[in-house]
């Protein structure tokens, strides 16, 4: 998943993604036979989007590997959910272990990419996505920061713009970090951005172009 230099894909012809399109798009990028975690809220999606003949194996920080689906009507089973307590499926050949040995593979480096919401992304790939700074906010830190740390890729899910239309993927975030220049990529429903110390690159966007883009965002984009 390193950042394309051919110039970005404008999808004009549509609208932004949709929630499960997005999980969709980033599930095509997932390579073969990878170890992955992904995150609580939205990134869980991207599990109902992997091939089932990609090798791909799913890990949850509450003690699971191979994960499969969201499991529904007489599939679910209480005790058995990922680490959002969504019910989810086991896959053949699932392992369940301790809640340390999970989070001692998230920082020991042995996943290979993980999926993480965020509130904000730097354009040099910072990522805060536990807490707003708002007095009234509930902090969220789960495991998010030993993934941002262990996981070899970052990838980040989230909507482009806030309710109000605030970019959300902005030069310097003003939020409380969760980890440094740890996003690899950043796929949203406007766009999909690779970032880095040399700025953000876009890669394709959805509903909008680059030049749109760039009256909207504050971050300087490479294309």
């Amino acid at each position: 998943m390193t950042a394309s230099t051919t110039q970005p894909v404008e999808h004009t012809d549509r609208g932004p993604l949709s929630t499960d399109e997005l999980a969709a798009r980033i599930a095509r990028d997932i390579p073969p036979g990878s170890y992955v975690n992904l995150g609580i809220g939205q990134p869980t999606r991207v599990a109902e989007h992997l091939s089932a003949d990609a090798g791909i194996v799913l890990h949850t920080e509450n003690g699971m590997l191979g994960m499969g689906p969201a499991a529904t009507g007489d599939g679910v089973d209480p005790d058995l959910t990922n680490a959002g307590k969504v019910p989810v499926t086991e896959l053949p050949g699932a392992a369940y272990f301790h809640h340390a040995d999970s989070f001692a593979m998230m920082r020991g480096g042995h996943l290979d990419v993980c999926v993480l919401g965020a509130f904000q992304v730097s354009q040099a790939g910072d990522l805060a996505n536990w807490h707003t700074g708002d007095p009234d906010a509930i902090p969220a830190v789960g495991g998010a920061m030993d993934l941002a740390v262990g996981a070899r890729q970052v990838l980040v899910m989230m909507k482009l713009f806030t309710r109000d239309g605030a970019p959300k993927l902005v030069p310097a975030c003003t939020y409380p970090l969760t980890g440094t220049a740890c996003v690899g990529r950043v796929y949203t429903d406007h766009g999909v951005f690779a970032t880095g110390p040399d700025g953000v690159r876009v890669l394709e966007t959805y509903g909008t172009t680059v030049a749109e883009l760039r009256e909207r965002l504050s971050v300087d984009l490479l294309s």
